[in-house]
């Protein structure tokens, strides 16, 4: 065991495995007796015989006639052998052939039109083929005889287990009681999921316990249940008490939050209190702040409030804890069953990925395969970030070793979802929300279209070194005042792209509700008094607002905030909706989904561009119905903000 004042600090993910896991080698795992049929999932603590045979008489394997073999002796098409009445009796598949010894199919034979008849003909039976004796019989005990071994202890109770058993006369069995465990979440800002659905006002800074929900929801997929304590409040003395009686009543014990070293922060102080403290702070990425500790005999895991920090800690410590607890082993591969991933495939990074040195790093991202190569991009690195979990088609594990990963790095993702990479279209380009609209009616056709707003130059690039089906952009030429023209003409290199007009749209300058600060044009973002949020380098947007204020006169330089960038029309928006920002430029439907003041400035064309093979991947024509599905339109023009061509 290790002793209290010894514990590990800042340690490897490794290391850290191997202490919990050696602390707790040897643990007093539970057996409990339970019906056949209930124990789907567990794992035997005995042996189990059958208790009878099965069958347990002789059945016909067949539907034909039940007959002796020695009278089928020379049967043939040319030479059938006749039977009358007595010889033979119908039987369908699984009737007893009560003194015959075979089952002839009915395929091999002729009879009268209705055996019931009394003439003599009716009452004879023609056989074309000779049987040996057993032939189309299923003998007594042919599954399973009685007393034979079903399955030996420490095998897990399938679905095929619980037919069988109950087959064999089985109805109890002993298997390994599951761990229990309880989740503790505390913190003051955490809000219940009743309080947090119930519509009523949710001050600003208080968040949703959504840590207790999936951690249930993973437990459940585990193939394990999960008690959920109420919502502590950050009191240290309320969470010792709470953590103390869970030791005494659990097998398993999580704490939710409290891990770091703020003043709210007490967990590292309650369990060195409590018992003995393992480590704290472990090098991955995210979730580093975690810590475990033995308290009475009983593991106790503290992972970081952060949702994606709390998934991983439940990925990596505490899923290989409940196998040990439960007296399974432990897979090398531990990570893939974590994630309930069933397959992982090669991909290469799309772009650079920076890892922090000495650290396990959980990566989600998302894959497509382009003319034949299978790339990968990672999403939201945030530890806050649920969105990327939920949208992830699966994860890549960097080692500590990794520093930095080249665009074209290989990588082995884990998938988490199953997808036809086949019937994906990938999507780099500008942000519009309307494009996502596109997403559910190409899933209802059969098809996928992943997106990845990169900005309209980004995307056109993307395009160009053949890392994207198709892109999209609204590139104005400040020479001429054209659109996309000459962009186009430069990333295309003489290659045969084709675009497509989709929509026309109004871009305009977002502030607060009722623009408090009454921003009217350029030259009020040029004040020094506003605090703008700019766009990334290459969209479209940031290369009208360029246009603009050269236009009117003015310097980016002058413009508050100009270097601060969001990547989507949405998150721009919430910038200003928040308070983070006071104005910024983006489209009308954005500004309208957030209840933002509009000041139009510009009507735009926005342009699908398709590389020159895009027609023949298998999802172009789904892409074009649904472009030119009713359902989309109404969706774009209910936005606000659109014209349609």
């Amino acid at each position: 065991m290790v002793r209290a004042s010894d514990y590990m600090e800042h340690c490897s993910l490794s290391e850290a495995l191997k202490i919990l896991l050696d602390e707790f080698a040897h643990p007093r795992i539970k057996e409990q007796r339970m019906r056949a049929r209930d124990a789907l999932g567990f794992m035997l603590a005995g042996d189990v015989y059958s208790e009878r045979n099965v069958p347990h008489y002789s059945a016909s394997a067949v539907d034909g006639y039940a007959v002796q073999s020695r009278s089928t002796a020379g049967a043939s098409p040319a030479t059938p052998v006749v039977l009358g009445h007595g010889e033979f009796s119908w039987v369908n598949t699984g009737m007893p052939v009560g003194d015959y010894d075979s089952v002839v199919m009915v395929e091999d034979t002729s009879a009268g039109p209705a055996l019931s008849d009394d003439s003599a003909e009716a009452a004879r039976l023609r056989i074309f083929r000779s049987l040996t004796q057993g032939e189309n019989v299923r003998a007594v005990g042919e599954d399973v005889m009685n007393g034979q071994l079903l399955a030996s202890r420490g095998e897990r109770v399938t679905c095929a287990l619980v037919s069988l058993m109950l087959c064999a006369g089985v109805s109890e069995v002993s298997v390994r009681a599951k761990p229990r465990t309880l989740f503790i979440p505390t913190g003051d800002e955490i809000v219940s999921g009743d309080e947090w659905l119930s519509g009523a006002h949710i001050p600003a800074g208080l968040v949703a316990d959504s840590n207790s929900l999936y951690a249930e929801a993973i437990f459940k997929s585990w193939g394990y249940s999960l008690d959920v304590a109420p919502i502590l409040p950050d009191k240290p003395g309320i969470i010792k008490e709470e953590v103390l009686r869970a030791a005494r009543g659990y097998d398993l014990v999580l704490v939710s939050a409290g891990s770091a070293k703020g003043s709210r922060d007490h967990s590292a102080g309650i369990l060195s209190d409590l018992g003995c403290m393992l480590f704290r702070y472990v090098r991955m990425k995210p979730g580093r702040p975690a810590m475990a500790a033995n308290v009475e005999g009983v593991p106790v895991i503290v992972s970081p409030g952060f949702p994606m920090s709390c998934a991983v800690t439940l990925w990596l410590l505490v899923y290989p804890i409940l196998k040990r607890l439960s007296g399974e082993a432990i897979s090398t591969d531990y990570i893939s069953e974590a994630v309930a991933s069933t397959e992982t495939l090669s991909a290469s990074f799309m772009i650079q990925h920076s890892s922090p040195q000495g650290v396990a790093e959980c990566l989600r991202v998302k894959c497509a395969s382009v003319n034949g190569e299978m790339l990968c991009w990672p999403l939201t690195a945030g530890a806050s970030v649920l969105w990327a979990l939920a949208e992830a088609d699966g994860i890549v594990m960097l080692p500590e070793e990794t520093l930095e990963c080249p665009k074209g790095t290989r990588a082995s993702v884990r998938l988490t979802k199953r997808v036809d990479f086949s019937k994906r279209i990938l999507f780099q380009g500008s942000d519009d929300p309307a494009v996502g609209l596109l997403v559910p009616i190409m899933r209802e056709l059969g098809y996928d279209f992943a997106i990845r707003a990169v900005g309209s130059m980004g995307g056109l690039a993307a395009l160009g070194r053949g890392e994207a089906h198709l892109a999209a952009a609204h590139l104005l030429d400040t020479s001429d005042g054209t659109y996309n023209t000459s962009y186009i003409a430069r990333f295309a290199a003489g290659r045969d792209w084709r675009r497509r007009l989709i929509f026309r749209r109004e871009q305009g300058i977002m502030t607060a509700p009722g623009n408090p600060k009454d921003i009217r044009g350029f030259a009020a973002l040029a004040s020094g008094e506003v605090m703008f949020e700019n766009r990334q380098p290459g969209a479209g947007t940031r290369v009208l607002l360029d246009y603009m204020l050269k236009r009117n006169g003015l310097s980016a330089a002058d413009v508050l905030g100009y270097d601060r960038i969001s990547i989507t029309h949405l998150e721009a928006a919430n910038k200003v909706a928040s308070g983070v920002a006071d104005a910024t430029l983006g489209i009308a439907s954005a500004a309208a989904a957030l209840g933002l003041y509009f000041i139009p400035i510009a009507t735009e064309p926005y342009e699908l561009v398709f590389s020159e093979g895009f027609f023949d991947h298998p999802a172009a024509g789904a892409l074009t119905e649904a472009i030119e599905s009713g359902e989309w339109r109404r969706s774009v023009v209910n936005m606000g903000g659109y014209e349609l061509p």
